[in-house]
């Protein structure tokens, strides 16, 4: 991305375990801007909603329960973009706290890892904003979906 122009970013979290159980937490993040919250929970482990993009709205994700991938890239052009962007990919999970954020100008997207899996998503923008600015492509556009065995 050009200079200036604001880069997904995972904003790291952590954990405090004692006698009473666990506590999760995201101390850094600032919900200074959000204005809504909703949460996505699929029907079944490794399906993939994506890809969908703003113009002008910042989303914020963060995984509650299980784990997923999440992937967010830049829009070079709206109508037609380019599928050799490079695409940010992130592993999120319920068992360390972590919130991304998604600038404005990107599409993002998500795969479930496990069957239990949670995601919260935090919006910058009214459902009616956000209605007169969403732009969708197709899931297997930048397709960074594999899961590679190591």
């Amino acid at each position: 991305m050009a200079s200036g122009v604001e880069s997904p970013r995972l904003i790291a979290g952590g954990a405090a375990v004692d006698d009473r159980g666990a506590l999760g937490f995201v101390n850094d993040f600032d919900f200074a801007g959000v204005r809504r919250f909703y949460s996505v929970r699929n029907h079944r482990t490794g399906f993939v909603r994506a890809w969908h993009a703003h113009r002008r709205e910042a989303k914020y994700v963060t995984v509650v329960c299980g784990a997923a991938v999440v992937a967010c890239v830049a829009v070079d052009d709206w109508d037609h973009p380019s599928p050799d962007a490079a695409v940010s990919r992130f592993v999120l999970s319920g068992s360390k706290p972590a919130v991304l954020y998604v600038p404005a100008g990107y599409a993002n997207g998500a795969m479930t890892l496990t069957d239990d899996a949670v995601l919260l998503y935090f919006s910058t923008a009214t459902l009616d904003e956000s209605a007169t600015d969403d732009v969708r492509y197709d899931a297997r556009l930048w397709d960074v979906w594999q899961v590679e065995e190591r």
